[in-house]
C-alpha cells in the first residue's frame, strides 16, 4: 500500500471510529490503537502536507494561538427563548398557539446549560463555527469548535449550504476530573460546567480548547428548512448526517407535556451534561412561521424552568477539608435529604465569614438546596427551631492535618495553611515543584506523582531525590526504563538555578519572575533566608505583602526540613552568574503572534537575560514590539500608541 493509499484508508477507519465513541457512544476500536492509527497518520501527513484537508482526523488537535476573535454576523438570527416558570404558565402558553394553530403538537427536549453555537457547512464541508452573542452577531471560534470530536468535519450528500444550532457543554464527569486537576495545580475552580465550556470554547489557543474535550447536543436546522414539514424530520435528517442530536419525545397534548417534562427533572441526573429546564417545541414547522416572532423570541417554543428545590435539613456536625492549595473549608454534615434527584449528606460552607454572617451552628435546622443543579448550599438557618446551649462556630487557628499556623488571605475571606510539607497539599505541591516553569522534572507528571503518593515513596518533594529505580519500576506504568529516565530527570533538576528553586517552593506571590530577582538580588538561598524585612523590601518589585509571605514560609519549621532534605539530596542553591551582556536594560519588550526561531516562552528569556523585561500588554512604556505571523490587536495597539514595531528578522539583529 503506498502512502496516499493509506492516508485515505487511515482517515475513512479514524472517522468512523470517532463517531462510533464521540457520537454513538459505542466504541468499537481501543484508546490504544486509535492514538497509534492517529499518530501514523500525523507522521504520513507531515512527509505529505499537499494531502493535509480539512476534515482530517488530526486537524481537531488545535491550531495556532489566535489573539482575538473576530465577529460574525448571523444569516439566521439565533433567537432566545420565552421563560416559563409553572405548569400554569405553561398552559397558558399552549393556549396562546393553540389560539393560531388549534392542532399543534409539540416536541420536549432538556434544556442543555452550556453555550449556543451555529455551525455552517458549504459543499459539506464544516467552514465556521460562531456563538450566539446577541443572537445577531457572534464570535468566530471555528479553530475551537473543530477539535470538539462529535462535530464532524464533513458530512455526506450534503447541500450546497447547511447551517444547524447546538449547544456545547462540558460533560459532567470531564468538568468534574478538570476542577479536581486543577485544584492539583492550585488554580482557580470553575464554579459549574457552563462556565467552564464558555471559558474552554473562548480560548484563544485552541490546544488548550482540545484539553478540555468538550461536546456538542444539536438541535436544530439553521438554514435551510423549505425541505422538511416537521422538527423531528430535521433531528432525523441531522443524526443521519452523523450529528449528535437532543434527547426529544413527541407530545400531542399539553398533558403529555407536563408529563415529560416532570420526567427530565427527576432523571435529570442521568444526562452527561447539566439542564437548567426542558424546552418545549412546536413540532410542525409551517405552524411555526404562522405563529412567527416577537422582537425577543419565537411564539412557537418556550423553556421551562424547573424551581430549585429547597428542603430543611440538621447541621450533625461541622468537619474542616485542607484542600490541595491548603485552603481550611467547612462543611456541615446533614441529616440526609433528596434534592433535585440526589441524597444530599453535606454542604459546603464556603468560608467563616460565611458561618458567621448567617450563624450556623452544630445542631440548627437549616433550609438547604442544590446551587446550579450541582453543589449543595445552605441557604438560612430556621432560628424557630434552634436547640438550646448552640455555640457560634470558628475555624481553628492551627491545619487540622498537620499542625501548622493557618493565616487569612489578606485579599479574601480564605484561611489557609502555611505548612510546607502539608500532606493534604502534597500532590499540588509535587506537581508545582516538579513543573516545567520550576524544577523542569520530566517524566513527573501527575499521574506518576498520585502513584508516588499513593505508595507512600514521597511525602515532601525533597523525598523525589531519595527514590530509587527498584521502588518506582514497580510503580503502575512504570518499569525499569521508565523509572531510570524518571531519576535521570531527578538527578538533572538538582543543578537548575536558585530562581527555579525559589519558584519550586511555591511561596504565595512568589511567581517567576520574583524567583528570578531574588535570585539575582540575594545570589544563594542561605542569604535569602537571613534576609530581613528591610532587605526584601528593598528589592524592586517586592512589596510588604510578599515580603512577609516570604520571611514566614522561611520561619516555618516544615519549611527549614524541606530546605534542609534538598541540600542534603545535593540540590543547587546558588544563583548562575549574571551575564555581561546587558544590552536591553531598562527595555520592555511585547511579543505578539507566532515567531518561526523560537516560542515566545525561549524570545522571553533571551530578553532577560540581556537585562530587559518580557511584558504581555502594551503601554507607553513599552519599548519594542516583536511582530510574528497573524499579530493581532497588540499589534494595533502599538501601532496607535507609535511604538516601534519589529519584526523577527529584526529581533534577530538586536540579539546579535
Amino acid at each position: 500500500m503506498d502512502d496516499f493509499t493509506e492516508i485515505e484508508a487511515l482517515r475513512r477507519e479514524l472517522t468512523q471510529a470517532g463517531y462510533e465513541y464521540y457520537v454513538l457512544d459505542k466504541p468499537t476500536m481501543s484508546d490504544y490503537d486509535y492514538d497509534h492509527k492517529l499518530r501514523r497518520l500525523e507522521e504520513l501527513e507531515t512527509a505529505h502536507p499537499e494531502t493535509v484537508t480539512p476534515d482530517s482526523p488530526t486537524q481537531r488537535v488545535g491550531g495556532q494561538p489566535l489573539d482575538a476573535f473576530t465577529q460574525v454576523r448571523h444569516q439566521v438570527p439565533l433567537e432566545s427563548l420565552q421563560d416559563v416558570f409553572d405548569f400554569q404558565e405553561l398552559e397558558a402558553f399552549d393556549q396562546r398557539v393553540k389560539g393560531v394553530v388549534p392542532e399543534a403538537e409539540y416536541v420536549v427536549e432538556p434544556k442543555v446549560d452550556g453555550l449556543s453555537v451555529a455551525l455552517e457547512y458549504e459543499d459539506g464541508l464544516f467552514v465556521r463555527g460562531a456563538t450566539r452573542g446577541d443572537g445577531q452577531v457572534g464570535e468566530d471560534v471555528t479553530e475551537n469548535l473543530r477539535t470538539v470530536r462529535s462535530i464532524p468535519l464533513k458530512i455526506p450528500d450534503a447541500p450546497p449550504r447547511l447551517i444547524v444550532r447546538g449547544e456545547v457543554y462540558m460533560p459532567k464527569k470531564v468538568f468534574h476530573a478538570l476542577n479536581e486537576e486543577r485544584e492539583r495545580r492550585g488554580e482557580a475552580l470553575f464554579a459549574n460546567p457552563r462556565n467552564a465550556a464558555a471559558g474552554s470554547l473562548r480560548q484563544l489557543d485552541p490546544k488548550v480548547a482540545a484539553a478540555r474535550r468538550l461536546d456538542i447536543a444539536v438541535f436544530n436546522i439553521q438554514w435551510p428548512q423549505e425541505e422538511f414539514s416537521t422538527h423531528l424530520e430535521t433531528l432525523d435528517y441531522l443524526q443521519n448526517k452523523g450529528f449528535k442530536v437532543i434527547s426529544h419525545y413527541s407530545c400531542a397534548q399539553v398533558s403529555q407535556v407536563t408529563e415529560r417534562i416532570t420526567e427530565i427533572g427527576e432523571t435529570r441526573e442521568t444526562f452527561p451534561f447539566d439542564i437548567d429546564g426542558a424546552v418545549v417545541k412546536v413540532n410542525n414547522l409551517s405552524q411555526r412561521a404562522a405563529l412567527g416572532s416577537t422582537a425577543k423570541f419565537p411564539r412557537w417554543a418556550a423553556a421551562y424552568k424547573y424551581p430549585p428545590e429547597v428542603k430543611p435539613a440538621q447541621v450533625v456536625d461541622i468537619v474542616i477539608q485542607v484542600g490541595r492549595t491548603g485552603v481550611l473549608t467547612p462543611k456541615a454534615v446533614l441529616t440526609p435529604v433528596r434534592l433535585a434527584g440526589t441524597t444530599v449528606t453535606n454542604a459546603t460552607l464556603h468560608n467563616q465569614d460565611f458561618i458567621t454572617e448567617k450563624d450556623i451552628r452544630i445542631g440548627d435546622t437549616v433550609l438547604v438546596r442544590k446551587a446550579g443543579e450541582i453543589i449543595p448550599e445552605v441557604l438560612s438557618v430556621v432560628e424557630d427551631k434552634r436547640p438550646e446551649g448552640t455555640q457560634p462556630w470558628f475555624l481553628p487557628k492551627t491545619c487540622p492535618v498537620c499542625g501548622a499556623a493557618v493565616e487569612r488571605d489578606e485579599d479574601g475571606a480564605h484561611i489557609r495553611c502555611t505548612g510546607a510539607e502539608c500532606p493534604a497539599q502534597l500532590l499540588r505541591n509535587l506537581a508545582h515543584f516538579a513543573s516545567r516553569d520550576a524544577m523542569d522534572i520530566e517524566g513527573l507528571g501527575i499521574a506518576v506523582v498520585e502513584n508516588l503518593v499513593n505508595a507512600q515513596l514521597v511525602k515532601t518533594p525533597g523525598d523525589l531525590y531519595f527514590l530509587n529505580e527498584e521502588d518506582v519500576a514497580q510503580l503502575e506504568r512504570m518499569g525499569k526504563r521508565s523509572a531510570k529516565k524518571l531519576l535521570a530527570a531527578l538527578e538533572k533538576s538538582k543543578e537548575q538555578d536558585l530562581s527555579r528553586l525559589i519558584y519550586a517552593f511555591g511561596i504565595r506571590q512568589v511567581g517567576q519572575k520574583a524567583g528570578k530577582i531574588l535570585a539575582a538580588r540575594f545570589q544563594t538561598l542561605e542569604n535569602l533566608q537571613n534576609a530581613t524585612l528591610e532587605e526584601l523590601t528593598a528589592v524592586d518589585d517586592i512589596g510588604e505583602i510578599t515580603a512577609r509571605n516570604i520571611l514566614d514560609w522561611m520561619a516555618s519549621p516544615q519549611s527549614r526540613h524541606l530546605i534542609d532534605r534538598l541540600r542534603e539530596a545535593g540540590v543547587n542553591m546558588t544563583a548562575a552568574e549574571q551575564g555581561s551582556d546587558r544590552r536591553f536594560e531598562g527595555m520592555t519588550f511585547v511579543l505578539t503572534g507566532t515567531l518561526e526561531k523560537f516560542t515566545r516562552d525561549e524570545a522571553s528569556e533571551m530578553i532577560e537575560t540581556r537585562g530587559g523585561k518580557s511584558s504581555g500588554s502594551v503601554s507607553k512604556k513599552t519599548t519594542y514590539v516583536v511582530a510574528g505571523e497573524a499579530a493581532g490587536s497588540k499589534l494595533r495597539k502599538a501601532q496607535e500608541l507609535g511604538i516601534p514595531i519589529l519584526t523577527e528578522e529584526e529581533f534577530l539583529e538586536l540579539l546579535k
